[in-house]
């Protein structure tokens, strides 16, 4: 492989490679090209020919190197989205805008989102795997690419995408001596022993020419030169050639020959092997090998005997093991997987598999949402994240069956505290409108209450108050009619947290201690609770009672700290650095908000991050650091552009960033302040937050201005020329979030 002098880059997310890019030299020069001079590059080719590899290599090359030309024409990043798990369009844009880091918690269509987020950048966005959403994928570029003019796109599927001004770069096979290289390089992965001689090269070079010189044949084959040599293999695939060559017809031979390699492992596999492979076919993405076990064991395959299964089945490159944050995990490459698919679907299984796969991941989510409130909290996030791909499978499932839709609520309700705790209010908003659409029995009212209390809440935070208000009224209502305590409880909390967003703190501070109550009787404890807690006291600090709203979070702070739970504890933590601050010690403010940024940062939770931030600049310039705070308002500004209404539109909410731009305004010039936050809005969130946490530079000999009281509220809403002079003899309150 070429090797070019690197560079650094802070900007993209390009996948790290799993095994040696082998070849393809020419090809990579080739789409340089192309991307030089076309703005949509699309790499077409068989399943199996090494499409994402190539273009992977090709991205890292341009993100790692290259021209100064190339260097400027990519200088906001190279981002990689993965499409092929993706089979709802409407979460296409919804995965083209993580891949991006791109949150946004709005109402507003994702498509406007993503538009004008890249609308005066300079990207490659690299798409793969998306021929099963080739038609809406082809609309989303073309829009994309029209209102982005410093967008270039780089595709790997099957087909073309057709849009108008794309240069379609076909992908043929190696040629033999690269084929033969790359068979070598897998081989001998497998089998440290394995090397290419004078005695075995000839048979080796005809392996590679009668399997095409397709990568995905020669890795499969490389599998198996662990136990037999280069002419026995050459030997058995003669057999299976005349066994298994088919296909549609007009298929290319290449089509045909790679169903041929596959099918020829398949028939390679122990009746065991073949049966797991079949079985596994039902997961999306990465699985472990508890999900295997319970889903795919039976009596023909009994559960003790799947560990040695998926043993041999990693041998034979059939399946891929993968570290991640939640530990060892499996994944399927997606033509073996459909391969799978379409033997699980001959057997007349596929509808059962599918409810077993299902009931895992119900269980799955009931297991999480009750370690949410543990110490186990981080893993539990980290352990949704990589399952979310079988979690959108499992709901699919429960809304396939009109019979099942209970439980697509249950299932929706229960990930409450991924939507709202890791970033993922847009996704949960669509599962819980779906599942809601239609009503199940009587006999499955709990399960349609708690959608719709997460509905309320996922709604109130995304600024949409007609809906959050419609869904607690009916779940409060339901909640009375079937006498169920605890779904009132939580519709009475949600109302409770929609009138503290929206400035109504005497009503929010009745309905959020009513909540409190109902819970106690309910003897009811987890995040929830103690959300509702610090929620009341935001409502006490702002109607200006600090001693009851410090005695509130110190409270729940004491239980999180027992309990091992951080996302709420981080929210304690902001309100109480808000208290520390006003009462002149900014130091100690600084000391809980860093703790804040980084809980809130690594659950993904926009809403508090940004509310830490904006808090965090207020307490940098009381420290005399005016620029600093200017640089880390400028970057909660595109931040609050995710989260919804700016502030929730509340005066409350409000007041820290006026206060800050007041103090800054004191010590700095507006165009100083203006620069600083200018470089501010350009940070990625990363950025932000290692710059948060490392703190500004020493302060200046002299002596920063004197700490001054937070006004109570603003007059008007945030962003509308809001005042924020305290009124006479009005309360001190101290905004939290």
């Amino acid at each position: 492989m070429r090797q070019r002098p690197l560079r650094n880059r802070t900007w993209g997310n390009l996948p790290s490679e799993l095994s040696e890019f082998v070849g393809r030299g020419e090809e990579l020069d080739g789409l340089e090209r192309l991307l030089g001079t076309s703005r949509l590059v699309t790499v077409t080719g068989v399943g199996g020919v090494g499409k994402s590899r190539l273009v992977l290599a090709a991205a890292r090359e341009l993100e790692a190197s290259g021209t100064p030309a190339e260097q400027e024409r990519y200088c906001d990043g190279v981002w990689w989205a993965e499409l092929s798990c993706v089979r709802d369009p409407a979460f296409l844009e919804l995965t083209v805008a993580e891949a991006l880091g791109l949150t946004d918690h709005t109402t507003r269509p994702l498509r406007t989102v993503l538009a004008e987020h890249l609308a005066e950048r300079r990207v490659l966005l690299v798409l793969d795997g998306f021929e099963q959403l080739v038609d809406e994928c082809a609309v989303l570029v073309r829009e994309l690419l029209r209102r982005s003019p410093g967008l270039r796109v780089l595709a790997a599927g099957r087909r073309p995408l057709e849009v108008e001004g794309e240069l379609v770069f076909p992908l043929a096979p190696p040629a033999a001596e690269e084929a033969l290289a790359l068979l070598a390089v897998r081989a001998t992965a497998l089998d440290p022993a394995f090397e290419v001689t004078d005695a075995n090269r000839a048979a080796l070079i005809g392996l590679c020419e009668r399997l095409d010189g397709i990568p995905l044949a020669l890795e499969l084959a490389a599998g198996r030169l662990r136990a037999l040599a280069p002419e026995q293999v050459s030997a058995r695939l003669a057999d299976r050639f005349a066994l298994l060559t088919g296909g549609t017809r007009g298929a290319l031979p290449r089509h045909r020959t790679l169903r041929t390699a596959i099918g020829w492992s398949h028939e390679l596999c122990t009746p065991s092997e073949r049966l797991l492979w079949a079985r596994l076919s039902v997961f999306a993405g990465q699985f472990d090998l508890d999900a295997a076990e319970y889903v795919c064991a039976g009596r023909d395959l009994p559960v003790e005997s799947v560990l040695d299964v998926v043993g041999e089945l990693l041998a034979q490159s059939l399946l891929v093991k993968e570290e991640t944050p939640a530990g060892v995990r499996y994944r399927m490459l997606e033509t073996v997987r459909l391969y799978g698919a379409g033997w699980l679907e001959s057997l007349g299984d596929t509808g059962r598999l599918r409810r077993r796969h299902r009931d895992w991941y119900m269980g799955l989510a009931t297991w999480c949402e009750l370690d949410w409130f543990s110490p186990r909290q981080r893993e539990v996030a980290a352990l949704v994240e990589a399952e979310l791909a079988n979690l959108r499978l499992a709901l699919e499932c429960c809304l396939d069956e009109p019979e099942d839709l209970h439980l697509g609520q249950y299932l929706a309700g229960t990930l409450w505290f991924y939507w709202a705790g890791c970033g993922r209010l847009t996704e949960g908003r669509h599962w819980l409108d779906r599942t809601l659409e239609h009503a199940p029995g009587p006999e499955y009212e709990s399960s349609r209450l708690k959608a719709l209390w997460v509905l309320g809440y996922v709604a109130a935070l995304q600024g949409d108050a007609v809906a959050s208000m419609s869904a607690l009224y009916e779940c409060r209502d339901g909640a009375a009619r079937t006498g169920n305590p605890v779904a009132a409880a939580y519709a009475v909390h949600r109302l409770g947290c929609l009138a503290l967003v929206s400035d109504d703190m005497p009503r929010a501070r009745e309905l959020l201690g009513t909540a409190l109550e109902r819970y106690r009787e309910a003897g009811e404890l987890n995040s929830n609770v103690l959300m509702c807690q610090v929620e009341l006291a935001m409502s006490l600090a702002f109607l200006g009672e600090p001693a009851g709203a410090l005695s509130l979070c110190e409270e729940v702070r004491e239980i999180c700290e027992e309990r091992g739970e951080l996302w709420t504890k981080a929210y304690a933590l902001y309100v109480l650095a808000y208290a520390a601050l006003d009462a002149g010690d900014p130091g100690r403010a600084r000391s809980l908000l860093t703790e804040c940024v980084e809980i809130n940062h690594a659950f993904r939770d926009l809403v508090g991050l940004v509310l830490a931030v904006e808090l965090l600049a207020l307490v940098t310039v009381t420290e005399g650091h005016p620029t600093e705070a200017a640089v880390l308002q400028g970057a909660a500004e595109p931040m609050w552009d995710g989260v919804g209404l700016r502030l929730f539109g509340s005066g409350y909410f409000n007041a820290p960033r006026l206060r800050c731009l007041e103090r800054a305004g004191e010590l700095i010039s507006a165009d100083h302040y203006a620069a600083g936050a200018r470089h501010g809005r350009t940070l990625s969130s990363d950025a932000l937050v290692e710059r948060a946490l490392r703190g500004p530079e020493p302060a200046p000999a002299t002596a920063p201005p004197r700490p001054r009281t937070m006004p109570t509220r603003t007059a008007g809403r945030a962003g509308a020329g809001a005042d924020n002079r305290k009124p006479a003899g009005s309360p001190k309150g101290e905004p939290a979030g």
